[in-house]
């Protein structure tokens, strides 16, 4: 590793630190770690100019870290396998409503406003976790930085949302606030359901692997449905 990859990565992680002891100080959605270290670091990229592929040099070693949290999930999954077995049909049910409504309202507002298929097909799968988005809106003719902002936007309101519409409707359950945090808001929507507790983070990584495999099928055929 280069020093300037060192550089970068440090500086990062600590934009991150800083943030999340400003979070816990002043607990207020909108300032989740995830938008304000975010936010901080494209604004010290703009400032002083650095090109994407010089900040990839560290960058692309923290993005390389994102596969083995993925997989820890595992970890509180095999915990609480005794909550999935009990609610399977319920929770099964809730996401793929969740992720049919995601999908089609997104679309659906697209279109009454006249964005061209290009726009339609990139926003298709933006209730998917990012990956495998930017793989469907590929495969089905989109645009894949389009549909990794999509996915972003989508992210990031429904982690900042989620506690005042928990609270607007009297959701409480921990299985319901993860699957309600994954449907809606994937990664981002996970690690808000940290917050939560070890069902609810659970449940959400549950969510979020569901609609990222329904996702993947539904997506054609809803493209297939509109333009065939």
């Amino acid at each position: 590793m280069s020093l300037t990859a060192v550089i970068i990565v440090l500086i990062n992680v600590s934009i991150y630190v800083v943030m999340s002891m400003i979070y816990r100080r002043v607990h207020i959605p909108v300032l989740m770690p995830a938008l304000t270290a975010s936010f901080v670091v494209v604004v010290l990229l703009l400032y002083f100019r650095i090109p994407y592929d010089t900040y990839m040099i560290g960058g692309q070693w923290i993005s390389q870290l994102l596969g083995p949290a993925v997989v820890s999930l595992a970890y509180p999954l095999y915990k609480q396998r005794h909550v999935l077995r009990r609610n399977l049909l319920a929770i099964l049910g809730g996401t793929l409503t969740g992720l049919l409504v995601g999908m089609f309202s997104g679309i659906f507002l697209a279109i009454a406003l006249g964005f061209p298929k290009l726009y339609v097909l990139s926003l298709l799968p933006k209730s998917i976790t990012t990956p495998v988005a930017i793989q469907i809106s590929h495969n089905l003719g989109g645009e894949s930085s389009l549909t990794s902002v999509f996915v972003m936007i989508a992210g990031f309101t429904g982690a900042i949302g989620a506690p005042y519409i928990l609270k607007l409707f009297r959701i409480k359950g921990k299985t319901g606030l993860g699957i309600g945090l994954g449907t809606a808001s994937h990664a981002l929507g996970t690690a808000k359901a940290l917050e939560y507790g070890e069902e609810s983070v659970s449940m959400s990584s549950v969510a979020m692997t569901v609609c990222a495999i329904a996702g993947s099928c539904v997506a054609p055929l809803i493209t297939w449905l509109l333009y065939n």
